[in-house]
């Protein structure tokens, strides 16, 4: 295995879609080939940090801490779900080449196989962000809607299939694959699956792949300027490092991540004085008794959180956190483009994520414990968080509501910088 091959490839299908997949398409190649030089080393990903998040860091679970799974269950998981990723690739493969002829394309089993692979590369490298809170999840789901796109620009160009029919033949695939994977799930002990849509799309088209544009407010539309952005930003940094130049090389490589996290912006978050200023010194009725406030620039990833409990004599006790994504407020309006809502109930508990006023919200509630949680996103940048005992969530809501979720939407372009 070629490890900077492995490399160059991944890199040049995430950054360079549009001239990346007509040579894909030309390469001679096997299945066998596709497996041993690329599968199976980018499949280990999610796999690897499934069991990382599940058996060593531990998932948080509300009002209940960290918990964590023993690490026999956690490897025994880690490589069932490998195992069945793998499998998964070749099943989707043949219904990709069994659908060809419906949607205006040829059959080829090689070809099948190449677009399924290539286009899992977005997904199978996002999942390393499992082990983030919040922001992690949106960039998981981030990675499996670019993986949706990343297939759109590769069916025409390895199943010839007419780029006016490339959408319908990706909207079928994706819909197959959440069946197959929720199948994967209950095999290796959980369901798990994420959505895109697509029927707000409307696009026209000519004789090439480069004249199929969609509507510019629609999820694809948005993605297609999103992977534009981040197509220019890599030939930026190709041309940086043929010059040599370190501080341009830098300043390009922070272009890259700005185009594929901040939506081709670089952030500045606020600083944490700044974020306290929208803590409320009451909450609830209740007296605020800590409060914190930090800027952390972790791998470049800048963001601001300040946290704070509210609680009085009797027990009660609310908190309370502010979160501004800074660099990645990018993946907080991908969740708002891709429509990220559903809602669940079980056993008294009931979780809810759903858009009104042009905001994303999401709720939890355990109306066995009489607590939950309401989360709010605000200007596509900022988290508010609250979360304790309550009479319903609709009053952890109303306490929400009492921070200047206006003022903290004013401020969504404070920092930026194209």
């Amino acid at each position: 295995m070629d490890l900077n091959k492995l490399m160059a490839r991944a890199k040049a299908i995430l950054l360079s879609p549009k001239s990346e997949w007509p040579v894909i398409a030309g390469e001679p190649t096997t299945v066998a080939d596709l497996y041993k030089g690329y599968a199976i080393w980018l499949a280990a990903i999610p796999a690897i940090f499934t069991f990382l998040k599940m058996s060593v860091i531990g998932t948080s679970v509300m009002f209940a801490g960290t918990v964590r799974i023993g690490i026999g269950a956690g490897l025994t998981t880690m490589v069932m779900s490998y195992v069945l990723a793998l499998a998964m690739l070749y099943v989707l493969a043949l219904i990709v080449d069994a659908l060809a002829p419906s949607f205006g394309g040829q059959k080829n089993s090689i070809q099948a196989f190449k677009v399924v692979v290539y286009a899992y590369t977005a997904s199978w490298v996002a999942g390393i962000a499992q082990i983030l809170p919040w922001l992690g999840m949106l960039l998981m789901i981030a990675g499996a809607i670019y993986s949706i796109y990343l297939m759109y620009l590769g069916l025409p160009q390895t199943m010839k299939c007419p780029p006016e029919k490339a959408a319908g033949y990706t909207a079928v695939i994706v819909i197959i694959a959440i069946v197959v994977g929720a199948i994967v799930g209950v095999v290796v002990g959980g369901i798990a699956g994420v959505g895109s849509m697509m029927s707000g799309a409307t696009y026209s088209s000519s004789s090439g792949d480069d004249d199929v544009q969609f509507d510019e407010d629609s999820t694809l539309g948005k993605m297609q300027k999103w992977s534009e952005e981040m197509e220019a930003a890599n030939k930026k940094l190709e041309e940086a490092q043929k010059s040599g130049d370190q501080a341009a090389q830098e300043e390009a490589m922070k272009a890259v991540f700005g185009a594929a996290l901040g939506g081709g912006q670089q952030v500045e978050s606020l600083t944490p004085d700044r974020l306290k200023s929208f803590v409320p010194e009451e909450l609830a009725g209740l007296n605020r008794s800590s409060l914190s406030a930090e800027r952390s620039g972790a791998l470049g990833l800048q963001v601001s959180t300040a946290t704070a409990t509210y609680s009085n004599d009797s027990g009660r006790e609310v908190r309370l956190e502010i979160t501004d994504a800074g660099n990645a407020k990018g993946l907080l309006g991908l969740a708002s483009w891709a429509g990220v809502e559903g809602e669940r109930e079980e056993n008294g508990r009931h979780e809810k994520t759903f858009r009104e006023d042009d905001r994303l919200m999401h709720e939890e509630w355990d109306s066995n414990a009489s607590q939950g949680q309401y989360t709010v996103v605000v200007g596509d940048r900022f988290t508010v968080k609250v979360e304790g005992a309550a009479e319903s969530v609709a009053e952890l809501r109303e306490v929400a509501e009492q921070v200047d979720l206006d003022g903290l939407a004013d401020l969504r372009t404070e920092g930026v910088k194209n």
